[in-house]
């Protein structure tokens, strides 16, 4: 049966990765998960302790990792479920069912004795779904303002300073024109005018209305729509990350998790990796936009099916449950893949396993394996199982 680790007490966990002669951080590919990893790995950098990243995005993949013999002063750090052997060694897990993994990140860098990055680790929580400020993470926020880190100002949500390339990647946003560049700028024109650089507080606001407008006055907007804008709007800059806001650079990571993991870790670490975390990130939200747009759709009772030929399922599931499914719920199918996103489920872990356990049952030969965080989740299966079979196993069981 999968867990999520066997977690050391706070004490345990630091006196092991002090003593550790090399350390094994094992993540999920997500947004959170990376800025965890990578606050953790800047905190063994720091102390010069070797170590390794790797990015898994599933349950089976991440235990075949955790149950390989290493090193006799080797430390594995886990983010995610993992289903260790017997005579696994321990390890360190930085997966709960109540907060981001980010924020267990936090907790363990400063115990051994470094500063988190706040803006990544705020940018990490905006990836989990959470609010930047919110609870626990008030003084990360308090301290990242502090220091000149973050400003709030109007517009919206975008990594670059250019609106148009902006909000035509962007998975924090759909509207009729996202995913085509072209359409975006005609879109914009009216309140896009000059340099970038030169925007002030009003055109910024320009933009920002004019997208709100376009997304919940979009044919098929769901009514999530306009508090999923809602929270895209009036960012908080930051004048010293890579990116231009806490909401872009929390795009960036979840786009680099699903698509290039290594410059994910690198971005998260503070590495200059910038151009090809944005190149990721520009294909990333093209994909996912034409993927939501032309894909076919079934709606079930709590469930909205968006059945698609390519692109990232993650992303269409996630675009899909905030701005387009009637449902709570989104699972996005392709081809030996499919991923679920919802409003409200704290934990999608137990659910996924049941799924996959069924489906095994009902078909030994699909090789089932999932993944997931606290409000996504996904699936990896043999191409030759029959759609409708997964659709109705996920059905039964949410």
């Amino acid at each position: 049966m999968s867990t999520e680790g066997r977690s050391a007490e706070a004490a345990s966990a630091t006196n092991a990765l002090e003593s550790a002669g090399f350390v094994r951080l094992l993540t999920r590919a997500d947004g959170d998960a990376l800025a965890a990893s990578g606050l953790i790995a800047s905190a063994l950098a720091d102390s010069e302790t070797p170590f390794q990243v790797t990015v898994e995005p599933t349950v089976g993949a991440r235990s075949d990792r955790v149950n390989t013999p290493t090193s006799e002063d080797a430390v594995t750090v886990v983010v995610g479920t993992v289903d260790p052997a017997p005579d696994a060694a321990d390890i360190v897990s930085l997966e709960t069912a109540d907060r981001p993994a980010t924020l267990e990140a936090v907790d363990l860098a400063r115990d051994l004795g470094a500063t988190p990055d706040p803006v990544v680790a705020l940018a990490g929580i905006v990836a989990s779904g959470g609010d930047p400020g919110a609870g626990e993470s008030e003084w990360l926020l308090e301290t990242a303002r502090d220091r000149g880190l973050l400003e709030r100002r109007p517009g919206v949500a975008i990594p670059t300073d250019d609106p148009v390339d902006g909000l035509a990647h962007s998975t924090r946003v759909h509207a009729p024109w996202s995913g085509d560049r072209d359409a975006t700028r005609e879109a914009l024109a009216d309140v896009v005018d000059g340099d970038p650089a030169d925007f002030d507080a009003d055109d910024h606001r320009a933009i920002g209305s004019l997208v709100a407008l376009d997304v919940v006055g979009a044919d098929g907007a769901a009514d999530a729509a306009a508090a999923t804008i809602g929270r895209a709007l009036r960012p908080y800059a930051t004048p010293e990350a890579p990116f231009e806001t806490l909401g872009g650079f929390a795009d960036v990571l979840a786009a680099t998790a699903s698509t290039d993991p290594g410059t994910g870790v690198a971005l998260a670490m503070g590495h200059d990796v910038r151009e090809r975390a944005l190149a990721a990130w520009r294909e990333y939200g093209r994909r996912a936009h034409a993927a939501l747009k032309n894909g076919s759709t079934g709606r079930y009772d709590g469930l909205f099916v968006i059945s698609i030929d390519d692109g990232p399922v993650d992303a269409v599931a996630r675009l899909g449950v905030a701005y387009r499914s009637p449902e709570p719920a989104v699972f996005a199918v392709k081809d030996g893949e499919a991923a679920i996103a919802t409003h409200d489920a704290d934990h999608l872990g137990a659910t996924l396993e049941a799924v996959a356990r069924d489906l095994a049952e009902q078909a030994p030969e699909a090789d089932i394996d999932y993944g997931g965080g606290r409000r996504r989740g996904s699936l990896r299966f043999d191409p030759d199982v029959d759609e409708t079979t997964i659709i109705a196993a996920v059905r039964d069981l949410l």
